[in-house]
């Protein structure tokens, strides 16, 4: 442990939960736990099923196991009573804490009725956080049956690495084969991917979560900055029902709500943690392998899943009570008049040209010009229009003096319909070309939006 600490000295983040897993005594391999300590951890009028932590002396349950019906009430259990708990308190009271002093948390409110959702990403942080505690702890994961042969291996890696049987939930087989016989194996390229989510990932999570009385999960910020902006550390759960059904019979633990992606690697790194081979490969954010595919340079993490689709769309289910939504909140218009503006906009650059509804309708009427323009359409809360800015403003000031104009129309709000009639637009950001003697403008095809590629777009078509 020594030589660890001594290689992160230079991560705040990272350093801070080693020492706190020192305070908690915990940096074990394995922990010894008798039935009499888990007993007085708090006894329920309803037993759980068994924890899949690695315990000396007990073997790990077989994964079938995960999907079987709740063990009945022991009878000569007796409840004991539970303190209400104002979790919007404890989640401001949490909000500096470290992601393991976090979990600690997690883990000794609810002992063997909490959960970690693992989905074969980088989020094994949070199970490398667990061992870190030193208490036990279970870790289930949604079999789609799409996942990457790379995401089966890496489970199986985890497994082996820990200790643990992770409790797997399969979607319903009779609703998988009603989809596909009905619309085939790819529909969700044609219509959007929610209803294969909602058969394949929301209702086995539903199903695992009736089990549980509060899950883990590995939801940050920065991953998808317009949906997931709000994260708090721990919430009621505000989608999902628990082991005593209703509303609020769920909690929602989140330990790396405000840690970054980058601070989530070196953590990984210093820990010598396995992790999926696909991340080698350009794989960012992991889903299904339909459905998931690396990112390129200036690409936001999110936008390597369900590319075909809008950016607001980049969300499964899993965690759709956290999701912003466009208009739970009026907003004053931006200059250019382009709608709701709740974030700051971007491509500021006296390179860019900013152009009003009224700028580009003149644009787009135009059919001898006197010189190209690139314009592009985009939303200032959009990740991947956020994730473009520097190549677009750096392309903006090596084009200056060239005789090519580059703009930039905020297409969001009232002005998307028109965007999306007149200007192709179909997800943000769209790039397009105007050229000095062509009346329609050229859609740049490419998911590259960096400098040379764009650059090379524009050459070719001068």
């Amino acid at each position: 442990m020594a030589s660890a600490t001594a290689s992160i000295s230079s991560h705040p983040a990272a350093l801070r939960d080693v020492k706190a897993a020192a305070r908690i005594g915990a940096v074990r391999q394995k922990v010894a736990v008798t039935p009499s300590a888990v007993a007085a951890r708090g006894q329920r009028a309803r037993a759980v099923r068994p924890l899949r932590a690695a315990e000396p002396g007990r073997q790990p349950v077989s994964a079938s196991a995960a999907s079987a019906a709740p063990v009945a009430p022991v009878a000569d259990e007796v409840a004991a009573p539970v303190a209400a708990v104002d979790y919007e308190a404890l989640a401001h009271e949490l909000e500096g804490a470290s992601p393991l002093e976090i979990m600690d948390r997690a883990l000794a409110m609810f002992g063997s009725e909490i959960a970690i959702a693992f989905s074969g990403a980088e989020d094994v942080a949070l199970i490398e956080y667990a061992k870190l505690t030193g208490r036990p702890f279970r870790v289930f994961s949604l079999d789609t049956g799409r996942l990457n042969p790379e995401t089966y291996q890496f489970f199986d890696q985890v497994e082996k690495h820990y200790g643990i049987r992770i409790e797997y939930m399969f979607p319903d087989a009779g609703e998988v084969q009603e989809l596909v016989r009905t619309k085939g194996l790819f529909s969700f390229y044609e219509d959007g991917h929610q209803e294969c989510c909602r058969v394949r990932k929301v209702r086995p999570l539903r199903r695992a979560l009736k089990g549980l009385r509060a899950w883990i999960t590995g939801q940050r910020k920065d991953q998808s900055p317009g949906t997931r902006a709000s994260i708090p550390i721990v919430q009621v759960d505000p989608s999902f029902e628990g082991l005593d059904g209703g509303a609020g019979s769920l909690i929602k633990w989140n330990p790396v709500a405000n840690v970054d992606g980058k601070d989530i690697w070196t953590f990984l790194r210093t820990m010598d943690v396995p992790v999926n081979t696909l991340h080698a490969q350009g794989y960012v954010s992991i889903g299904c392998e339909p459905c998931t595919r690396p990112v390129l340079p200036g690409q936001h993490e999110r936008e390597g899943r369900w590319w075909w689709e809008d950016a607001k769309a980049k969300e499964c289910g899993l965690h759709k009570g956290n999701i912003e939504k466009d208009g739970q909140a009026a907003a004053p218009k931006s200059a250019n008049g382009n709608g709701s503006a709740g974030a700051p906009d971007i491509f500021e650059s006296p390179a860019v040209v900013s152009l009003t509804r009224t700028g580009i309708e003149n644009l787009l009427r135009l059919e001898n010009r006197a010189e190209p323009w690139l314009v592009v359409l985009y939303a200032p809360w959009c990740p991947f229009c956020q994730a473009m800015e520097a190549s677009y403003v750096q392309l903006a000031e090596k084009l200056a003096g060239s005789g090519v104009k580059v703009a930039k129309f905020r297409a969001d709000g009232e002005q998307k319909p028109f965007a999306q009639a007149e200007l192709q637009l179909q997800s943000f950001p769209t790039v397009l070309l105007f050229p000095s003697r062509t009346a329609r403008p050229i859609k740049y095809p490419s998911e590259k939006r960096d400098v040379d590629s764009l650059l090379a777009f524009v050459n070719s078509l001068r």
